[in-house]
């Protein structure tokens, strides 16, 4: 059984169970992947490496990477707030079945959150902030559940806070898009959130969905590791 999920964990597995259990359960390493025609990365390495980037930024004397130059005023205005010690980075939440806060490597974690910035303007008022690389569009309904879970988990860690404004920062498109919750509004997220992460953590059997959109891009079908043949023909 998966013991415990994540926004990302939960979107593979309502894709495709099986893909869910090659992947957390068994464990089975992805194929290397070819770099795209014309790159020098892949896009989740490039990401990673923005991301990290962004944190050096904020919390150290370092110059602003040239991919965060869109934000570059948002940017040095969360290195002010984060000198003045309003800023949180790189936050990792883990909660139990209970949404009670455990240690991120508890044995009783059921789901883990991660937040790249949160900003407390006041005791009843906070910021949380996500820094998105690489497109929005297609991506909207994943990035509005994410914000959804981002002000639930803040929420539930700070019982002090009414208000929370969840932003995300699209770094290359010069985007930013925002969405506010009051208390009362966030707090009714959690119900939807644990009848899918129970749906999860609870699953016993994990049939694939072969579908041409799951299983085209799967690193566990035939052109893959070859560990899910259900798929294949319509891949």
């Amino acid at each position: 059984m998966i013991k415990a999920w994540s926004h990302s964990r939960v979107v593979v597995f309502e894709q495709c169970k099986r893909h869910a259990k090659l992947k957390f359960v068994d464990r089975v390493p992805e194929p290397p992947r070819p770099l795209p025609p014309g790159k020098s990365e892949h896009a989740n390495d490039r990401g990673t490496r923005i991301h990290e980037a962004a944190e050096l930024f904020v919390k150290d004397n370092v110059e602003l990477a040239l991919e965060l130059h869109s934000f570059s005023n948002e940017f040095f205005e969360l290195r002010r707030l984060f000198r003045e010690g309003k800023v949180s980075l790189e936050g990792e939440w883990a909660v139990d079945k209970d949404w009670k806060s455990v240690n991120w490597k508890s044995s009783d974690v059921w789901a883990r959150i991660k937040l790249d910035a949160l900003v407390h303007i006041s005791d009843t008022h906070a910021v949380v902030i996500d820094y998105k690389t690489g497109k929005r569009w297609g991506n909207e309904i994943k990035h509005a559940e994410q914000m959804q879970l981002y002000q639930l988990a803040s929420f539930l860690r700070y019982p002090k806070l009414q208000n929370i404004d969840v932003e995300l920062w699209y770094t290359d498109l010069d985007e930013l898009v925002k969405m506010s919750f009051t208390r009362a509004q966030g707090l009714r997220f959690m119900t939807g959130f644990t009848k899918r992460g129970e749906a999860m953590t609870s699953a016993t059997e994990f049939p694939p969905n072969p579908n041409i959109f799951s299983c085209r891009y799967c690193p566990y079908g035939p052109a893959g590791t070859g560990h899910c043949e259900v798929g294949a023909q319509k891949a």
